[in-house]
């Protein structure tokens, strides 16, 4: 039975005291951007799936929920007796595709509405994935959500046939399936969500589907196709599908811990030397660990260890705070560590220097406007930052002071503001601090067990 308000919806403050000491070990959450497309393709697969290490995080529920609107069975498996050290921390479940199912078959139409709640990657690959079958939905979520821009996935989608109505490309989105024809994308911005999206629509439509890139994006959802069967090809920038006569084969996946959930334990540490922290069983997707190769040219020590593959890299990773210098992160760096960044900004504040970031319009069109929640949080600490439309500078290094600031119902925020209130002076208190339980609930737990506060 789901609860009536969602963890994220209950608007608590939590105090975050200045740290002495970082140090220890943990495991994140299991990564969601791999969870949200290994559920969706098991949902078209021939036969049950059984996928392991689901993170507990609203988002995820969302697509859970969502999927079983449409007639997919999905049901616990226990947990084991000890917990794994190998993928994210989180239930397993197996994945039963309705009768009939395969891509553009099975499911049935919603009685209600599709809530994808605030769960961007939820609505975009939802569309992509029911563009061609042979059902009619409307997908829509919160506030939050229907600020966030899915006219990128509906032009493309309508390229192929898709049909697809909108509030001027923003939801609610009213879907009625259809037959869909592949096309030759060339996508203007260059996102993972977007192509995910028109390469599950590929997987129900007459002839191939080519996406191509400005820069490579995370290739998680190309990796699940390669692992059930798909006639996937990439060169380059290029990513080609082609229709198959084999039907998707199903899933046994674990899914590794979330790099970008590790993120703020990797800022936390390399604040100050000698602190650290190892991270186990988290995915080291080389297209995910841009982050980690920043935190290195500002002088941190970065180890890593690729312990497993299967399917996705994952390992363990360790992190010792030295003594911090600038980095300038262009339009390229933005687009491979963007879920990062604000982890980032927090860093910039010890390094000595101006840490520039540039062409990172994107995060103004997140759950929030990223960079101005950052560069307001931020301040109010006493950090001193530049800001333009498509990025920032931070003048470091910095005495962060502790503040009373907002999260404004971001996770990513939430969790960034908190670990500066590690190296602020006095007390932070976070507000609308629940938010984290889009991605990371045990986050505050983790936080009390990795410091010693003062």
């Amino acid at each position: 039975m789901w609860p009536a308000m969602l963890r994220s919806e209950l608007r608590t403050v939590e105090t975050v005291r200045p740290a002495t000491l970082v140090a220890g070990e943990l495991c994140v959450p299991g990564d969601k951007s791999i969870a949200h497309r290994a559920l969706m393709l098991s949902s078209i697969a021939d036969g049950e799936s059984t996928v392991r290490g689901l993170p507990d995080g609203d988002d995820v529920r969302a697509t859970m929920a969502c999927l079983r609107a449409v007639g997919v069975r999905i049901a616990p498996v226990p947990m084991p007796s000890q917990p794994s050290q190998k993928g994210g921390q989180g239930r397993g479940f197996t994945v039963t595709p309705p009768i009939g199912a395969g891509p553009g078959r099975g499911f049935s139409t919603p009685h209600g509405t599709l809530d994808c709640v605030n769960s961007g990657t939820t609505m975009r690959l939802l569309l992509g994935l029911l563009a061609g079958s042979r059902i009619a939905a409307m997908l829509d979520g919160d506030a939050s959500l229907r600020r966030r821009p899915m006219a990128r996935v509906i032009e493309p989608l309508r390229a192929m046939g898709a049909r697809v109505q909108s509030s001027d490309g923003y939801a609610p989105l009213s879907l009625v399936g259809t037959r869909l024809q592949g096309r030759y994308h060339a996508l203007p911005v260059a996102s993972a969500q977007v192509k995910s999206a028109i390469l599950l629509a590929g997987l129900s439509a007459s002839g191939p589907t080519t996406v191509v890139e400005s820069f490579r994006t995370r290739d998680h959802t190309e990796r699940l196709l390669r692992i059930m069967g798909a006639d996937l090809r990439a060169s380059g920038m290029a990513v080609e599908l082609r229709p198959s006569h084999r039907p998707l084969a199903p899933l046994q996946l674990t899914v590794p811990g979330d790099f970008s959930s590790a993120a703020f334990w990797m800022a936390a540490a390399a604040m100050r030397p000698d602190w650290s922290i190892t991270i186990r069983g988290v995915g080291l997707n080389p297209s995910r660990i841009a982050f980690a190769h920043l935190l290195e040219a500002m002088g941190a020590e970065i180890q890593m260890d690729v312990s497993a593959e299967t399917g996705e890299p994952l390992g363990s990773l360790r992190v010792v705070g030295q003594s911090l210098r600038a980095v300038h992160l262009g339009p390229r760096e933005a687009a491979e560590a963007i879920d990062e960044i604000p982890a980032l900004l927090v860093v910039a504040t010890q390094a000595t220097g101006d840490t520039v970031v540039e062409g990172a319009g994107e995060l103004r069109l997140k759950e929030t406007d990223r960079i101005a929640a950052m560069v307001s949080g931020l301040r109010r600490m006493g950090a001193t930052i530049d800001e333009r439309r498509d990025g920032l500078t931070v003048h470091g290094p910095t005495t962060l002071q502790g503040a009373a600031v907002e999260s404004q119902g971001d996770h990513r925020m939430a969790m960034a503001l908190a670990i500066a209130g590690l190296v602020a002076a006095g007390e932070t208190t976070i507000g609308d601090a629940d938010c984290v339980a889009v991605s990371y609930p045990e986050f505050f737990q983790h936080l009390q067990a990795v410091t010693d506060a003062r």
